[in-house]
This record gives C-alpha cells, structure tokens and sequence, in this order.
C-alpha cells in the first residue's frame, strides 16, 4: 500500500486533549477503510506565519500512514468537513523515515545545519 504523511492545524481553542482526539478518530477512519495509522505525533500549539480563520495560532498533528487512496482521500474529505481542523496536508513518500520528525528532534541532534555567518 502506498505510504502518506499528513500534518494537520486544528483550531487553537481547543484542548490538548480534544486536538489528540481528533488524531484518534481519524486513525479510526483509516482503520474503517483498510489503511492503518504507522506514527503519530502531537507537536502543541504553535504560532502561524498568517492568520487562518482569524486564529493566531493552532494545535498541529503530524501522521504516518500507510492506507489506500480511497482510504486517505475518505480521511481528507471528513477533515475538511470537521468544523476544528482549519487546515490539512497529504503527502505521498516511498517511507518513512525511523524515529521522531525534524520538528519533535532537539537542536543537538539537528547535525545537518549550516553554520551561522
């Protein structure tokens, strides 16, 4: 089955627990439709470069998936539906990379950065 990544931006008001929520439900949807949910991180709210919905800032999610395309394209069609998830990002990969993602990594561990003039 084809591999995805998808980062996710639910609306700042929200509790942490509620953003998670939504991660869960939508690994369920995947899970309903034959895909199955490979990683999932939570990476907290954050401040956006522009105001979406007139928000600020927003809880943003990140999922490793390994799904059919009516799979993912069912997921894509319920997040843009859900009234909390403003916006949404799908990406087909050949895999997935082991342990956490650049944004959950410390700066130490960060080695591929060019020096600062």
């Amino acid at each position: 089955m084809p591999l995805y990544e998808h980062v996710m931006i639910a609306r700042q008001d929200l509790s942490n627990t509620q953003a998670e929520g939504l991660i869960e439900h939508f690994g369920a949807v995947l899970s309903d439709n034959g895909g199955t949910l490979v990683d999932q991180e939570y990476w907290g709210v954050k401040t956006m470069a522009y105001k979406i919905n007139k928000n600020r800032k927003g809880h943003y999610a990140y999922l490793r998936t390994d799904a059919p395309a009516p799979a993912v394209q069912e997921m894509e069609r319920l997040m843009r539906l859900h009234d909390d998830v403003m916006r949404v990002l799908t990406i087909k990969v050949d895999d997935h990379k082991e342990g956490p993602s650049v944004q959950m990594q410390k700066r130490d561990e960060r080695d591929n950065r060019r020096e600062r003039r």
